[in-house]
């Protein structure tokens, strides 16, 4: 489960950005930090809750392979089954304990082998810990046999298990199908098993179904019969899985169509839409039939099974589910209208197929040992998604785009006091959910990219091929690929790896400089980066930190690599001239911040005006100049001046950073009362980009041109630009009338600037527009932006809308989450909106990460300290056990955001007085 117009003393105005500061200055500018934890303490929320207590399943007995028939009831929403599993008794013993959850066994009974029959005499429920322990009258003794559990279920309504999806036919009749979630701890509400990644076995695998619907499941299908009882429905069959865990079972029946291609392997690849909808399949049939041949070669290890599915499902929680052969999908991250698609939603579905089908192999074939080492499963394949879709796709320079799509978010999130290290010791189940997050994804895949960065991609692909053929139909640990990494390179990959994985955080590398002859002298000192501030322990953490070193002589190679494995060293670059500058961290590949010393940092700022540093540096200053602003070590102004460099800027990865950076400055900033001001400094910063993309494309122009003029307009147009926003109407009401239909790919900037500016009936026809949308990606595109809407009434409407039944279950969060986004009044509405339907909303994704999100969403944008103690409360009172880190997380970040209105809001509005005064010139 993506300088020259600032005065030339601006750099030496920037705090810190001298030498190291000495240990009582150190001290003082520290003491708002510990103000900071100190407040954090207070409200509990510097330490997570303890973990409860947990056993994982006893291993007396376990399975061989699995034997199951289901026959789900699309119209009374249950379920029968029947399991036949062989196991092996490894102990002597006079109980069997399983998963089980949701789950009514009616019998049960084990049968050694060449003996009869023994009937368990007891099912002993253990549902906090879903459990369930088989009592036998007599010992089952150690040998292998045959245990035939016959049960019932639920097909229910959370989007986990087996469960019910709705959707409608195309003569607008609501139907439902059975479809299957099983990651992480979900396979037990389908039937009893063994739920652990570790206790594998094969699956056989039988669905009776209507005879008009499709039935699908890992593998291929080799029988398919008419069902004695009943003529209306059949018995399908499908082939003997490899080895393998539960989580990754699947199963589907409904109603679908399919497009399919072989891959140049043989394999067969099929992607299943909606019925009258197979054209939406094509693209990502064509994405999936280019990854398997390529994942083939750089793993050197082939696709196992015989054919592979991607499937859409309507109710969806995930944006995708990796299911051996069977991969489940939102329609928002597998379908696309040649038509009706926008650029950013083929890009989305193109990572999406990437990354499932890099778990084909990287979880699937091998599979962690345990929930501790999901990030190795996550973390692997949030990377090589974007070596695949670089490889498919090299025209969406998608590895600038990984930077501020993983790198920067995982950053932000790990800077906090209440992250966690990538690898989390997990017990009990609801704990699984809360690492489904930055950390084990984006955070991650960063490491794993600086770590093929350090190691070479020749060697990285040797050390990958070795852990894969070692372990396949197997488990493994962090430390087993660590080590066929370090035997393929020869390099110290768990030394240097364990620093970045099993502690939390990550350096601020403080870097000066000094002219010694023809060479350069780097002074480099680390030291742990804090959201809240200089780090003021006692003891710091270290890292082992790859650190590449460049100059303005080849801004794009480094001239120097070096590990650096302690708190301070110096390097020497040799033949530097001192009208060069020096740069750490090409290509932004390092998983640290960067402060540079005051002559430094003014060295490299003309760089960013002339673009003579590379666009994902220019990037990489620019995010970690405003991080620095943002833990109250700069000024927020002098990161306003740096931003206003951006001029002559192109790339769109670029443009979409610097948009995040000041919308989380707006955001701040409608906590005061000049948040107009600020709005005007993003029109003087976007407007000449926009003049010069003008609303329609250009010949030659391509995908990330598509993306720059939708991001560029949405922010011009949000910000009140006026020649934006009436433009905006105009083609709005054209739209509307079918004169002129907006291309997909201006819809959500022309949306969101209408109803930004509009009224009650620009809501009604949006809300027409949403209706009558035929595609999810047009009806999620409009949810999106509805919280743009700015009347205290027209908030409550769509807060109201969200909860309908027009909404999908798992939309739901982003029409929430877009109406605390929108503004101050919709914050508050949010907030409020969730306490009042607290029930009802927690009902429906209980347990799961949408949760998680949303509360992450709708809370996260205050800036007052009271409300990170309101916050804290309610959630006391309320409690959400997976959503637990994200509640402290929070609540840090309200606390965060409030020092930083305290420190710099003065500042900021008196600069940007000034600039009002006295227009700076491009």
């Amino acid at each position: 489960m993506w300088l020259a117009a600032a005065a030339p003393s601006l750099a030496r105005r920037l705090l810190f950005l001298g030498p190291p500061p000495p240990p009582l200055l150190l001290r003082l500018l520290s003491r708002s930090s510990r103000r900071r934890r100190r407040r954090l303490h207070s409200l509990g929320l510097a330490a997570m809750p303890e973990k409860r207590p947990f056993e994982r399943l006893p291993a007396d007995v376990s399975p061989i392979n699995y034997s199951l028939c289901l026959k789900p009831d699309l119209l009374d929403f249950t379920f029968e089954g029947k399991l036949e599993a062989a196991a092996q008794v490894r102990q002597a013993t006079n109980q069997i304990v399983m998963n089980c959850a949701d789950i009514d066994i009616i019998t049960a009974s084990y049968a050694p082998e060449g003996d009869e029959e023994i009937h368990a005499t007891g099912f002993n429920y253990q549902n906090e810990d879903e459990k369930v322990t088989l009592s036998f009258p007599s010992t089952l003794q150690t040998g292998t046999g045959t245990l035939k559990i016959d049960f019932v279920g639920e097909l229910n309504d959370k989007m986990k298990g087996f469960y019910r999806s709705k959707y409608t036919t195309p003569s607008g009749e609501v139907r439902y199908a059975a479809v299957t979630q099983f990651e992480a701890t979900d396979a037990r509400r389908a039937f009893p098993c063994w739920d652990e990644p570790a206790i594998k076995a094969t699956f056989d695998i039988s669905l009776v179904v209507p005879k008009d619907r499709v039935a699908l499941s890992n593998m291929n299908v080799i029988d398919r019969k008419p069902y004695p009882d009943d003529e209306n429905v059949v018995e399908v069959k499908f082939a003997r899985t490899p080895v393998m865990s539960t989580y990754l079972v699947a199963f589907v029946v409904g109603e679908y169509d399919f497009v399919e291609t072989r891959s140049k392997d043989g394999v067969c690849v099929r992607v299943y839409t909606p019925v009258g909808k197979a054209e939406q399949g094509k693209f990502a049939l064509e994405v999936a039939a280019k990854t398997l041949p390529f994942y083939k070669d750089y793993f050197n290890v082939p696709y196992p099974l015989p054919k592979i599915d991607l499937i859409a499902i309507a109710d969806f929680a995930a944006g995708a589910m990796e299911n051996w052969g069977l991969v489940t999908y939102r329609e928002t991250a597998l379908l696309i209208d040649p038509k009706n698609s926008c650029s950013s939603s083929r890009q989305w579905v193109a990572l999406v197929v990437g990354h499932e089908l890099a778990h084909q192999w990287f979880g699937n074939l091998v599979t962690m040992e345990w929930w501790t080492h999901l990030w190795l499963n996550e973390g692997f394949a949030s990377w090589i998604e974007y070596l695949c879709v670089d490889h498919c796709f090299p025209e969406y320079d998608i590895w600038t785009q990984f930077v501020s799509a993983d790198y920067t978010r995982a950053q932000e999130l790990d800077a906090l006091d209440n992250s966690h290290p990538i690898e989390v010791s997990v017990g009990h189940p609801a704990e699984v959910d809360e690492i489904f997050d930055a950390i084990s994804y984006s955070k991650g895949a960063s490491v794993i990219r600086m770590l093929h960065d350090y190691i070479g991609d020749k060697d990285f692909k040797k050390g990958m091929n070795m852990y894969l053929t070692k372990f396949q139909q197997k488990n493994a640990a962090t430390e087993d690929l660590w080590e066929s990494l370090e035997n393929a390179s020869g390099k110290p990959i768990a030394a240097v790896m364990n620093t970045w994985t099993k502690q939390m955080g990550f350096p601020l590398i403080y870097v000066e400089a000094e002219q010694v002859e023809d060479d350069r002298l780097l002074r480099l000192s680390q030291r742990k980066f804090c959201a809240s501030g200089p780090y003021v322990g006692e003891d710091c953490p270290q890292w082992m930190v790859p650190i590449t070193i460049s100059t303005s002589e080849d801004p794009n190679h480094a001239k120097l690599k070096i590990l650096m494995d302690k708190p301070e060293m110096n390097v020497v670059l040799k033949n530097v001239k001192p009208d060069q500058w020096v740069k750490l961290n090409l290509g932004t590949v390092g998983f640290y911040r960067t402060q540079y010393s005051s002559a430094m940092l003014e060295s490299l700022l003309p760089g960013i005006r002339d673009l003579s540093l590379p666009p994902v540096d220019r990037l990489g200053l620019q995010n970690d100049l405003f991080s620095l602003a943002r833990a109250g070590i700069i000024s927020t102004v002098e990161v306003l001046k740096v931003m206003e460099a951006f001029v002559n800027e192109p790339n769109y990865t670029v443009w979409s950073d610097l948009s995040c950076n000041l919308g989380i400055l707006s955001t701040l900033l409608s906590h005061t009362d000049f948040y107009e001001e600020i709005q005007e400094f993003v029109k003087d910063v976007f407007s000449p980009i926009g003049e010069r993309l003008g609303w329609d494309p250009k010949p030659g122009e391509g995908h990330l041109d598509a993306l720059l003029r939708g991001l560029v307009l949405g922010k011009l147009g949000k910000a009140g630009h006026k020649a934006t926003l009436e433009e905006a109407r105009r083609r709005f009401k054209d739209h509307v009338e079918g004169k002129q239909i907006l291309s997909a790919d201006l819809r959500s900037p022309v949306y969101l600037t209408v109803l930004k500016h509009g009224d009650g009936t620009t809501l009604d026809i949006m809300l027409k527009l949403h209706k009558q949308a035929d595609m999810q990606e047009e009806k999620n595109r409009i949810e999106r932006v509805l919280g743009a809407t700015l009347s205290p009434e027209l908030i409550q409407k769509v807060l109201t809308f969200a909860l309908s039944e027009e909404v999908r279950p798992q939309d739901t969060v982003s029409v929430i989450g877009g109406v605390a986004g929108g503004s101050k009044h919709g914050r508050k509405a949010a907030w409020k909106f969730i306490k009042d339907n607290w029930e009802e909303l927690y009902n429906r994704y209980q347990g799961g990460f949408l949760i998680s999100r949303l509360i992450k969403l709708s809370v996260e944008g205050f800036a007052v300290d009271k409300m990170a103690g309101e916050v804290k409360a309610f959630f006391e009172s309320h409690p959400a056990p997976s959503a637990e880190r994200t509640i402290q997380q929070c609540c840090e970040n309200i606390l965060l955001n409030a020092a930083w209105l305290k420190r710099d809001a003065e500042s900021i509005h008196q600069y940007l007085l000034q600039r009002k005064a006295s227009p700076p010139t491009a």
